[in-house]
């Protein structure tokens, strides 16, 4: 079988796999998260952490549960990296530098995993097992919450009330669920499936071995199919060791390969039928999966078309060029950041498109709770641009759309883009920051070393993690920098995506008439394409001019 009809044979698998998927995942979430009924082993946490879990929460008290939870997870996770040489299992490691610690502690907390460091030479099990993976799991509830919040606040049948005070949840039983009910499950089957595939799990240290030059040489072990397993579930991407998924010790064939792309989806691509369930309405379902389809499709055919005939540099010849585009795309549109192959070495044209994939808000199909939440913000701003055009108030699901609602939504499209723009200004624009960054940071000067500093704020705002591994990122401006980048990246469209679920959860719902637009056939499927591409340009367009696509036309 040629090349290319393996590919086509890998893309039909994964998306059959996706097919089957679909159903019965969105339809177990769905039950997890409406459910009355608690486990056993849930009922003891409530009683331990002192929650009532039938009471529900208003936006701001469920922010509050959001914010504090992982203020908390930011300080013990940036605890255990300083005190690491006091803790066993540590391999001998000394504690993580400051700056490091600091950039590390926001990255897996905020569900980022960005890594400036080279983590099976720096991190001992303890903090491996105790701080990285903890948060891999909890910060994937986290998003998982967040959505799920989102989507009661439009299923919600209120009789008005005020919009600080109407019922959107209880943000610790769906952390509780999410992490228990869901991912915990689905990591531990996946784990022994990597495992049957060859991905090593053992926390033998490093084993010296003899070269067939007569040299010798430490070669690292450690659990990395039960690390590996929830980065993808989770769409959090941080590799147990530094070449991340390009290591045959993650990711070591090509079935492997397919399982890790599939492991990345999964979650994402079946949320849209969570929330069809939840509002009532399967079909809107539908729509928000075309959606996010379609655009990942083109994604994936923009970047092969641009890596194909290009250097091998970089790449796996396990996986080729095309399984290395099918899985780099897959981690760039969702939230994951693993990687297969070195993104750097791509055609500016191809890393370009890794860049657009972030660049789209992550919503095709975005990461774990966070693509969910992402692509109900356009669609919201789609009906509003509808509503302009045919001179209507914009209704979605029943729900009016005012101006606090799109004011809020407004604010969240315009987050992430302000936070990647003033970052990468920030690199070159001061001078003192732009001596350091092109002195010590920047492998390739000129349009590519740009392209570096964009991409790496880019990833860090979108909560990616994947790098344009050239740069130089373990210096004090960019572990400070990026590290906001991403709290800010992280908390603030949160803010809004919260104050949203509480004002939609307030009213009442409307009965839909002969000039309601029906958000579940093409045509509203085209408009969020629309929205999301134009959107995505008009922010990006001039700063991709300066670096990739200079670059790509020079």
């Amino acid at each position: 079988m040629g090349t290319f009809w393996l590919f086509v044979a890998q893309l039909a698998t994964l998306v059959l796999l996706l097919a089957l998927a679909y159903r019965p995942l969105g339809d177990y979430l769905a039950r997890v998260f409406t459910t009355d009924k608690d486990l056993a082993a849930e009922r003891g946490v409530y009683r331990l952490i002192g929650i009532d879990p039938r009471s529900e929460q208003s936006w701001p008290a469920y922010l509050r549960g959001v914010l504090a939870f992982s203020v908390v997870g930011i300080l013990i996770v940036y605890g255990l990296q300083r005190l690491q040489q006091f803790l066993p299992y540590s391999l001998g490691f000394p504690a993580v530098p400051e700056g490091t610690a600091f950039n590390t502690a926001i990255s897996f907390v905020t569900n980022t995993n960005w890594q400036s460091y080279s983590p099976d030479v720096t991190l001992g099990y303890t903090v491996q097992f105790a701080a990285l993976v903890v948060q891999n799991f909890v910060s994937a509830a986290v998003g998982i919450a967040v959505a799920v919040a989102l989507v009661r606040g439009f299923a919600a049948r209120r009789s008005g009330g005020a919009f600080t005070q109407a019922g959107i949840g209880n943000f610790w039983v769906d952390l509780i669920r999410g992490t228990g009910r869901v991912l915990l499950p689905l990591a531990l089957v996946s784990a022994v499936v990597l495992i049957a595939g060859g991905v090593i799990q053992n926390v033998g240290g490093f084993d010296t071995v003899h070269t067939i030059a007569g040299a010798t040489q430490s070669i690292p072990g450690g659990p990395v199919a039960s690390q590996e397993a929830i980065k993808l579930l989770g769409t959090n991407g941080g590799g147990f060791f530094n070449v991340n998924s390009a290591h045959p010790f993650e990711n070591p064939t090509a079935w492997t390969n397919l399982v890790e792309i599939f492991l990345m989806l999964v979650i994402p691509f079946s949320l849209p039928r969570t929330f069809g369930t939840m509002v009532g309405d399967k079909r809107q379902g539908y729509a928000i999966l075309a959606t996010m389809g379609s655009l990942f499709l083109v994604s994936l055919v923009a970047m092969t078309l641009f890596e194909v005939g290009g250097s091998m540099e970089g790449k796996e010849t396990v996986f080729g060029a095309l399984g290395s585009t099918l899985f780099n795309t897959t981690s760039t549109v969702t939230s994951t950041g693993a990687v297969n192959s070195m993104l750097d070495s791509y055609t500016p044209l191809g890393g370009m498109m890794a860049m657009i994939n972030m660049m789209l808000g992550e919503t095709v199909p975005g990461g774990v709770g966070s693509g969910l939440y992402g692509i109900l913000v356009i669609a919201v701003i789609a009906v509003f641009l509808a509503g302009l055009m045919v001179g209507r108030t914009p209704e979605y699901l029943g729900k009016k759309l005012g101006p606090r609602e799109i004011k809020l939504a407004s604010l969240y499209i315009l987050t992430t883009p302000a936070i990647v723009l003033l970052g990468t200004g920030l690199s070159f624009a001061v001078p003192a920051i732009r001596a350091d960054v092109e002195k010590t940071s920047i492998l390739n000067p000129g349009l590519h070393g740009f392209s570096e500093v964009l991409y790496a704020f880019t990833s860090a705002a979108n909560n990616n993690g994947s790098a344009f591994a050239g740069l130089t990122a373990a210096t004090p401006w960019f572990n400070t920098a990026l590290g906001v980048a991403m709290f800010l990246g992280r908390f603030v469209p949160i803010v809004f995506v919260l104050a949203l679920a509480g004002s939609l959860a307030a009213q009442n719902k409307v009965p839909a008439t002969a000039g309601t637009l029906p958000t579940h056939r093409p045509l509203f499927v085209g408009l969020m394409a629309g929205t999301i591409l134009l959107v995505s340009a008009l922010t990006y367009f001039p700063v991709l001019a300066l670096g990739p696509l200079a670059e790509g036309l020079h």
